[in-house]
């Protein structure tokens, strides 16, 4: 059977590859710099930005994601990312286009807020929760701390009406602070929240993951208090509050793909580009082997579409006995193949199974109870909307959650 073709639905840049101005304990980017050695700094030239924003817009839909990322995206300077949209106006003839910008947020001022207010561009801000967690690893170059910057971004963030994302990177420390963190982020504003969980493989023992990579039960634990304080904030059946991971998780009981590829069955709905145009499989791949080439010698979509790039996807689904019997298979998939190849001390296993299996069995009847209600609601519109005529606004409905 023929491989279905993907659509170009989203990419992931790099457009100053793994520069940064900080260096972060457990980052996973700053050592990609010795795959260009060319150059000390790294930075997408604006014949790239072009060619980049052209075969984005003329090979995906009607919709289509562009998440900028590092190293630090924000050390490009304003004036790239205005170029930017320029580009997409250029390019888009009116099609709907979602920025995202992941940061460290050291190099924010309110020219840059305001700028992402205008064009309403998601920021996802890394920040790790209060200042015992944030500092404990998110350190500038010298070693400073960073914390009292970048909380002092996030209110300004908050304050010019930019719509901010905490992007929190969970450890073996601050998974022992599930209710301090989310109860942290309520308090400054930032009612959006991602959890990433943390595996990088020890560089003085590769045998074995790093100290501060996130064991299966602390964060099976973390899991199962988070979903506990994020139900808790419901008002009238509703979340107060948006947990990425449990709204991706909630897809899957109501027959939809989730929007978090962790949770896919294979992997590759999307491509990295690099500052020099290099297209790879992943952002946890940027390396030689899954390197697809570039965007100046082909079309990114025909890249998406390769055979590499679905023999890549496929190994997500390659898993021991256990998973394939397990019954919450459907829900996980086996979590990020990123987790399983950093942590070379038991590849038997995804490292965080019992993680899911736990918060699954936790989580379960009431995450069908939310489905059950969720589509009740569907129903409701769709019988109201096609009573009117109006059949179109219950297709629209049915691509939301």
């Amino acid at each position: 059977m023929a491989q279905k073709q993907r659509p170009l639905t989203s990419v992931l840049v790099k457009p100053a590859g793994p520069d940064c101005n900080l260096n972060c304990t457990y980052c996973f980017y700053l050592e990609k710099e010795s795959l260009f050695p060319e150059t000390k700094t790294h930075r997408m030239s604006p014949e790239i930005l072009e060619e980049l924003i052209r075969q984005v817009m003329q090979q995906s839909g009607r919709e289509v994601s562009i998440a900028w990322q590092g190293g630090e995206p924000a050390l490009m300077g304003l004036e790239f990312y205005q170029k930017a949209i320029d580009l997409e106006i250029k390019y888009g003839h009116g099609k709907q286009v979602g920025n995202g910008f992941q940061t460290n947020g050291t190099l924010l001022d309110r020219e840059w807020a305001k700028f992402f207010k205008k064009y309403d561009w998601l920021i996802g801000l890394s920040l790790d929760g209060p200042e015992h967690i944030h500092d404990r690893y998110r350190l500038k170059k010298g070693l400073q701390k960073t914390w009292s910057v970048v909380q002092e971004k996030a209110k300004m963030l908050l304050e010019e009406g930019v719509a901010v994302n905490a992007m929190c990177c969970i450890t073996d420390y601050s998974a022992d602070h599930a209710e301090e963190l989310y109860q942290y982020y309520k308090d400054l504003g930032l009612t959006w929240m991602q959890f990433i969980p943390v595996v990088e493989t020890d560089s003085d023992n590769p045998s074995q993951a790093a100290p501060f990579s996130l064991t299966a039960e602390k964060y099976g634990n973390f899991l199962v208090k988070l979903f506990d304080l994020w139900m808790g904030d419901f008002v009238n059946g509703v979340p107060t509050t948006s947990v990425r991971h449990f709204e991706s998780a909630l897809y899957s009981y109501v027959g939809l793909e989730p929007p978090e590829c962790t949770l896919h069955k294979e992997c590759g709905p999307y491509v990295v580009v690099e500052h020099n145009g290099n297209i790879y499989s992943c952002d946890f791949f940027v390396e030689p082997r899954h390197r697809l080439g570039n965007l100046r010698n082909d079309k990114i979509i025909n890249m998406l579409n390769s055979k590499k790039q679905n023999d890549f996807g496929k190994v997500k689904a390659v898993l021991p006995r256990k998973c394939r019997f397990c019954p919450w298979l459907s829900k996980c998939f086996g979590g990020c193949t990123k987790d399983r190849v950093k942590d070379p001390a038991d590849q038997r296993l995804p490292r965080f199974c019992e993680s899911y299996i736990q918060f699954f069995e936790h989580a379960d009847t009431t995450m069908k109870l939310l489905a059950k209600n969720w589509k009740q609601q569907q129903s409701d519109v769709r019988e109201k909307e096609m009573s009117r005529g109006n059949y179109w606004a219950f297709q629209d409905k049915t691509n939301e959650i």
